[in-house]
């Protein structure tokens, strides 16, 4: 027996003597439970990094470190976006050279999966799908919409033009192609599926395997026939359990992770992301050995440099210009502990005869002493020539993609102070009047109100909106910035919309925001200015910008755009690849929306990744604030199931309800905690609510400290993420009680709960009961 495992052990791991190398033509399928290569056993290995989020010039070094980690395969966005940033103008020439990125793989002898989308998601800006098809008001994106069906053909014919050569059969290394990306977590719609096929295949994807994406728990929903599927899942996660389904359904084919999460992406004014190595380890080992094939999302997650970091749905969530994803590869490419721990792991997983490649060198890094940028050029004196429009406009429907900007008007005479009513200012808008900031509104905060101080006649009213990125999961891709809707003015019981605006954009572009005229200047506080200075240098390498003194916006050094800062953390710093810096003078532009505590800048060696500040840390509890439930009546009591997966409870009866509480009484672990990875309310007939205007109104406790464990990811459509209460300072104890505004009146008869998916954690809920009302709750 045991030569036999021995046997068998070499057989499914054999690789094909010669890999990937140019010119030699191969083939790629599907057969008996595993991958073929050649006709023979392949398992697939691979490491997913960005070509975006990485400069040019350090391709072949990420490349390298992934072969190096033990894997065989690159997988990899096309992102839309990124290379259609107007309608009808491609660009794949320069960092978007998406062939010769694979063309580096392949002299690697890395194979590469893509994954075109057109919808990719990736925490990218709108989820990969461009910004223009948003200036048609009616789009419906991700449908078979004829004008967003026509653009996607248009722009896959054209990275058919640039990759459909590459299949492994052509001599070239692409042994895959994904068709969509997680459609079951946006809606259900084979027929828009089959079409989205059917256009990879026009483009000229004929050669090799196509394949679907989703989660164990929705994957069926859209699965066509001639299509593989794939399962995507995350650290700590039942590997059986995630593939019992697929597994019943199609007994003999290949199984594979095609997202296996090595870690988690960070959002502004929450705590910096990580995830278990020894989960990471554990899971992949368990794949390894049950002949799973798995892609590591992120190897290496790198940055989304300049404005190309996206925002989380259905609570509008900005996340940070780093994607360091905590992977096993830094943001800078260096190694980390958990590279190591998962090189350990794979070198037990290599073909008879390999070995590991070595480990190439680090990228040099380098210090900066502190400098000063004494050059600025305030905002308000270099206003570009407005439009002029009667109504208020979205950015998209002036032509604008991406920036700030600036919406003027001019105000009525008062004497008592008025209420500004902002409906949908997306996403972090400051108010002037007569060039004095009266306030500040936040998305992800809710606010949409100010208190207006009495005026005179032909007041100036300015509202200056900084978008932080679209939407990119969801049905928040319909995420237009700027003032999206309208401006009012309450004055006692009188509403009046304003109207006849000036509106003034101000693009990233490097050619923009250069163009303006600097001096040595002291700016007034809490104004908006760009900020212009120098720097030299002897010698060149990576480094990490310190912006901690600064207070929110957006840097470019030698032309490059480096990406978003916010004071609030947890990122403080910005990596600066040190093949854009020269030795000699430099050059940096500031664009500050707020005013620095200090127009000063240095270079790190390190990051600074984790550090917030001020109550950025947003919880669902007012200080002193309790639930009162002593008059109520429960609706529904029962107890759940032991385990992982959905669990569908219906309560027998329907009922008109707004607010829906649920109330943990005990724990399968008895260990006093609670915890939900995601929560669905059903109607009459059985079906989810819609979820995008859902708000938790209350939780009793709530994990910050060592994770971002807070209420609102119970319906963040993320299954890897959840609600866990309090574990490092209160530790409190049952009952727990979470509230929801469900956002209308809607008549319900039943909800469905999914537990967190690790295996035997703490907060797996027991006993329970649920309370509805048609009015809030008292507190």
């Amino acid at each position: 027996m045991k030569q036999l495992a021995t046997y068998l052990f070499f057989a499914i791991f054999m690789i094909h003597a010669v890999s990937a190398q140019p010119g030699d033509k191969h083939n790629f399928g599907v057969g008996n439970r595993t991958f073929l290569l050649d006709g023979k056993p392949f398992v697939i290995k691979a490491a997913e990094i960005h070509y975006p989020r990485i400069p040019k010039e350090y391709w072949e070094h990420r490349i390298k470190m992934s072969k190096a980690l033990g894997m065989n395969t690159i997988c990899l966005y096309v992102f839309w976006n990124y290379h259609e940033p107007e309608e009808g103008k491609y660009d794949f020439s320069g960092q978007k050279d998406i062939a010769a990125f694979c063309r580096l793989a392949q002299k690697q002898g890395m194979y590469v999966i893509v994954r075109p989308g057109p919808y990719v998601c990736a925490e990218w800006e709108m989820g990969g799908l461009p910004w223009w098809l948003l200036k048609k008001k009616d789009i419906r994106l991700r449908t078979q919409d004829p004008f967003y069906i026509a653009s996607v053909r248009r722009f896959m014919k054209q990275v058919g033009a640039q990759l459909a050569g590459q299949q492994i059969t052509r001599g070239g290394n692409i042994i895959m192609v994904q068709v969509e990306n997680e459609y079951g977590a946006y809606g259900t719609d084979k027929a828009y599926v089959a079409e989205v096929r059917d256009i990879v295949k026009e483009s000229g994807f004929t050669d090799v395997p196509l394949f679907q994406c989703d989660w164990n728990s929705n994957f069926q929903n859209n699965a066509l026939d001639d299509l593989l599927w794939t399962i995507n899942f995350g650290t700590g996660a039942n590997i059986d359990d995630q593939f019992r389904k697929l597994k019943e359904l199609r007994p003999n084919t290949p199984l594979m992770c095609s997202e296996f999460w090595s870690g988690w992406f960070d959002h502004w004014g929450a705590k910096h992301e990580t995830r278990s190595a020894a989960e990471l380890v554990k899971g992949m080992k368990d794949m390894l050995d049950k002949n799973i094939s798995f892609s590591l999302y992120m190897t290496h997650g790198g940055t989304s440099f300049g404005h190309w970091a996206g925002a989380n749905f259905p609570n509008f969530s900005p996340t940070c210009t780093s994607y360091d994803y905590d992977a096993p590869i830094s943001e800078s490419g260096r190694t980390t502990p958990k590279f190591f721990e998962v090189r350990n792991l794979l070198k037990n997983y290599l073909p008879e005869g390999e070995k590991l490649s070595e480990i190439p060198d680090s990228i040099p890094t380098i210090s900066i002493p502190a400098f000063e940028l004494k050059q600025a050029a305030p905002l308000f004196e270099n206003l570009p020539q407005p439009q002029l429009s009667k109504d208020i406009k979205s950015m998209e429907a002036v032509g604008q993609g991406w920036g700030s900007i600036l919406y003027r008007t001019t105000l009525r005479k008062s004497t008592a102070e008025q209420t500004l009513i902002l409906t949908e200012a997306h996403d972090w808008t400051q108010v002037f009047v007569d060039g004095k900031r009266i306030g500040i509104l936040s998305r992800m905060k809710g606010e949409g109100t100010i208190a207006l101080p009495p005026v005179k006649e032909g007041a100036v009213l300015d509202i200056l909106v900084e978008p932080m990125g679209r939407m990119n999961f969801g049905k928040g891709i319909y995420d237009w910035k700027g003032i999206t809707e309208k401006v009012e003015i309450r004055s006692g019981e009188v509403i009046r919309e304003l109207k006849n605006w000036k509106i003034y954009s101000f693009p990233v572009n490097y050619s923009f925001v250069k163009d303006k005229t600097y001096r040595e200047r002291k700016v007034p506080v809490n104004t908006a200015a760009w900020y212009k200075g120098a720097f030299n240098l002897n010698q060149t390498g990576d480094t990490f910008i310190d912006m901690s003194s600064w207070s929110k916006g957006m840097v470019w050094i030698n032309g490059y755009a480096i990406g978003r800062y916010w004071q609030i953390g947890p990122q403080q710093t910005l990596y600066v690849p040190g093949c854009w810096l020269k030795k000699g003078l430099n050059e940096i532009i500031v664009f500050d929306l707020a005013s620095p505590e200090k127009a000063q800048i240095s270079g790190l060696r390190q990051p600074i990744l984790d550090v917030l500040k001020g109550n950025s840390a947003f919880t669902h509890r007012k200080y002193g604030q309790n639930l009162d439930l002593k008059d109520e009546k429960p609706f529904f009591q029962g107890t759940f199931r032991p385990g992982n997966g959905w669990q569908h409870i219906r309560f027998g009866k329907a009922e008109k309800v707004r607010y829906f509480c649920l109330e943990s009484l005990s724990s399968f672990g008895d260990d006093n905690y609670a915890s939900v990875a995601e929560l669905e309310i059903v109607d009459e007939n059985g079906k989810p609510l819609s979820r995008q205007h859902w708000k938790v109104l209350y939780a009793d406790s709530e994990e910050t400290e060592a994770a971002n464990n807070v209420a609102s990811n119970v319906f963040d459509l993320q299954e890897s993420t959840y609600w866990h209460t309090n574990y490092t300072t209160t530790k409190a104890k049952q009952p727990h009680q979470i509230v929801i505004d469900i956002g209308e009146e809607k008549t319900v008869s039943g909800f469905s709960y999914l537990p967190r998916p690790e295996e035997g954690k703490t907060g797996m809920i027991k006993d329970f009961r649920v309370y509805v009302k048609l009015q809030p709750f008292k507190f």
